[in-house]
């Protein structure tokens, strides 16, 4: 399967055979399993805000099929599917399965985040000169390239390099077992990062809106490190 196989949700945004049967492979367990919990599940026509108005506030499955599409299409390894169930607006419990590396990272409220079995850290704390980080460009959201653009200026002229993969999941993967030191997008859905979050967190990071608040469940932007202090310098780095 190629990207001339995919439709074209928005500019450079694809959806897939692979993501629509993914999905639906994950939603029937779920409603299986879970017939009175909530789905909010990215392959959706409806609007996210519409979506999150209608939610009762039973426990919610966050799904994101396939995240990396355009690298699935393009016989690009950095892709995973990512699911989470939050309570309350919050993660409880969340993974992330990269099926091409075989690598599977998940992690519960209060249990720790664990990689193919081991316990996984977030990486020590380093100077920011020393850290490497990742982030993802505004394809989605071109009216913000200008901004993104000075922050990367500023990021790449304070730290040891900057990398970009493509798929939001992973990257918080990558923060949690220590790979990466931050990371930032300024716009993310909540099936980008609801596993990533809880995984990062259980980890030793943390991960906040790039004004400090708390994540919640909307869309917008997303900070991490792996820890509040780094967290701190970093964000008032973007800022």
């Amino acid at each position: 399967m190629g990207v001339e196989d995919a439709s074209e949700k928005s500019r450079a945004d694809y959806v897939s055979r692979t993501d629509m049967e993914a999905q639906s492979a994950a939603l029937g367990v779920i409603q299986t399993r879970h017939p009175d919990h909530s789905v909010l599940a990215e392959e959706d026509d409806r609007s996210l805000s519409g979506r999150l108005a209608e939610w009762d506030g039973s426990p919610l499955w966050v799904v994101d099929p396939l995240d990396g599409t355009a690298n699935f299409l393009h016989g690009h390894p950095y892709h995973c599917s990512s699911v989470a169930v939050a309570v309350d607006g919050r993660p409880v419990a969340g993974a992330v399965i990269c099926a091409p590396t075989g690598e599977r990272w998940w992690a519960a409220r209060g249990t720790g985040a664990f990689k193919g079995g081991r316990r996984i850290s977030t990486a020590p704390r380093r100077p920011l000169g020393q850290c490497l980080v990742g982030t993802g460009f505004p394809f989605k959201t071109m009216h913000q390239l200008e901004t993104f653009q000075g922050q990367l200026a500023r990021v790449l002229g304070a730290t040891s390099g900057v990398r970009r993969a493509g798929a939001a999941a992973l990257d918080l993967c990558y923060l949690a077992q220590g790979s990466l030191d931050a990371f930032w997008e300024n716009y993310l859905n909540p099936w980008d990062f609801a596993a990533g979050w809880i995984i990062v967190e259980e980890a030793g990071g943390m991960v906040t809106r790039l004004d400090g608040s708390d994540l919640g469940l909307p869309d917008g932007s997303v900070v991490g490190a792996g820890s509040p202090a780094l967290l701190e310098e970093f964000a008032a780095l973007l800022k």
